[in-house]
């Protein structure tokens, strides 16, 4: 995605926009820190984030899973 700064978003917000139109979002940045992003209008915005614990109760985690393979990791560590 392209970053512009500021000033260059100024002179070139005619050209900016109709790229952003077709397709092409862009952010703009002041002193390289990104402050806004330019998308087209009816685009879809990014999904939310997903949260932790969104799975809860759908996984079950097996109470050994902290030494699954321990005696293969140890002989891989030793060179056995």
């Amino acid at each position: 995605m392209q970053i512009v700064n500021i000033h260059e978003a100024k002179t070139h917000l005619s050209r900016l926009v109709e790229q952003a139109a077709q397709g092409e979002p862009f952010v703009i940045a002041k002193a390289g820190k990104p402050l806004v992003k330019v998308i087209p209008l009816g685009a879809e915005e990014a999904a939310t984030p997903r949260r932790l614990g969104f799975m809860a109760g759908a996984l079950e985690i097996p109470d050994d899973f902290d030494r699954m393979g321990g005696e293969d990791l140890l002989a891989a560590f030793e060179g056995r």
